[in-house]
């Protein structure tokens, strides 16, 4: 897929914390890519055991219906895998581990394209706080580039051991920047976008997500005259 004139786009991946992180953020996107041909790879650093509060729920059991949620999303949206790292959701640090895990994961997949969250964002308008373990994973996400999965001797195991050769993407796109640099039209997969966050039950409950979500990015997109938009700071990586 070519993304504009000065990128081509075959394999990408989203990396993010939380099952339905990528939902909210950036799945109108992942459905365009998906449907031009585009290989996406989910990476979900956590196990998304804290999101309730419900007395009777245990993390174990949440921990397997989140995961069934994100998978059942991700088919939706037409991505062809879905990797888990495991770490404990609300615990995470960007970590020696952490960052080793994430730069095997790329190492593995060659991305072209990232997308993943902008680990500058500590909180939207005067109603949101932004989670930390998505401020964890956009810092490890940056520290991948450079110099995690691109350098050789950086977790030399990974290559020596693994087989996993250096590897550095062509661009990364960094979910909901403002100002944002990159406008991409989701018009035509909104309702797509919806019907996988819809997959998110547990979370979403009688919630009307839809109505929340097109909110949201009608406005996005009408900062440049679209009526849905999602919208990133991109890095273009390529020397």
């Amino acid at each position: 897929m070519r993304f504009d004139d000065k990128l081509e786009i075959e394999r990408a991946m989203v990396i993010f914390a939380h099952p339905d992180d990528a939902e909210f953020g950036s799945s109108g996107t992942t459905a365009l890519w998906t449907r031009a041909g585009v290989e996406m790879t989910y990476v979900c650093a956590t196990n998304g055991a804290s999101g309730s509060s419900d007395p009777k729920m245990t993390r174990e059991r949440l921990a397997v219906i989140r995961k069934a949620e994100q998978e059942a999303a991700a088919a939706v949206l037409g991505v062809e895998r879905v990797v888990w790292l495991g770490f404990e959701d609300g615990y995470l640090e960007p970590s020696l581990d952490l960052r080793k895990a994430v730069a095997r994961e790329i190492r593995r997949y060659k991305p072209d394209a990232i997308i993943s969250t902008d680990p500058t964002i500590r909180w939207w308008g005067e109603g949101y706080i932004n989670h930390p373990d998505h401020i964890a994973v956009g810092e490890v996400v940056l520290r991948s580039i450079n110099p995690d999965a691109s350098s050789g001797l950086m977790f030399p195991e990974l290559w020596q051991t693994e087989g996993l050769e250096p590897f550095k993407p062509k661009a990364l796109f960094l979910v909901n920047a403002d100002p944002a640099d990159v406008y991409i039209d989701i018009t035509e997969t909104m309702d797509t976008k919806v019907k996988a966050l819809e997959c998110h039950m547990c979370q979403i409950g009688d919630w009307p997500v839809g109505d929340f979500i097109r909110e949201r990015n009608a406005q996005r997109g009408a900062e440049r005259g679209l009526a849905y938009a999602e919208a990133y700071k991109l890095f273009r990586l390529e020397d």
